[in-house]
């Protein structure tokens, strides 16, 4: 694996740690920030398999580009097309006021982040205890 896929994958794991111990704050949950790193995870996830195949990826939040390109070498990607779609707007969607996500809204986007997040680690050959949500950097099959 490439180091800057490696480097992505470990940012995209931030995220998802980030989120899921938000998500599952029993006090004041932020289910804003889920939302965004829901968005983020799947950014960088996408970003990863677009450095892994030595292709630039765009420096852009828009899921639905980023999985474009994607699909030139992925093509049985087609089936995260809604997920890249619903989280895209998450990006900028809860950062400022006026508007705030709810719980209902967060589990959806932790569904679809985890859509996006667990064919890119299988296919990464990355080790993600996914069920169990632990994380190791270091090992690879």
């Amino acid at each position: 694996m490439k180091p800057i896929t490696l480097e992505w994958i470990e940012k995209a794991e931030g995220d998802w740690a980030t989120l899921m111990r938000e998500y599952r704050a029993r006090k004041n949950p932020n289910y804003d920030v889920v939302c965004f790193h829901a968005q983020q995870c799947a950014e960088k996830y996408l970003k990863a398999r677009l450095q892994e195949a030595s292709i630039a990826s765009k420096k852009i939040h828009d899921l639905e580009v980023l999985l474009k390109d994607v699909l030139k070498i992925e093509s049985t990607w087609t089936t995260l097309r809604q997920s890249c779609a619903l989280l895209t707007d998450y990006a900028v969607k809860y950062r400022y006021v006026g508007d705030s996500a709810d719980k209902v809204e967060a589990k959806e986007a932790v569904k679809n982040c985890r859509s996006i997040r667990k064919p890119s680690a299988n296919l990464l050959h990355f080790r993600l205890m996914i069920k169990r949500n632990e994380y190791s950097s270091c090992k690879f099959n």
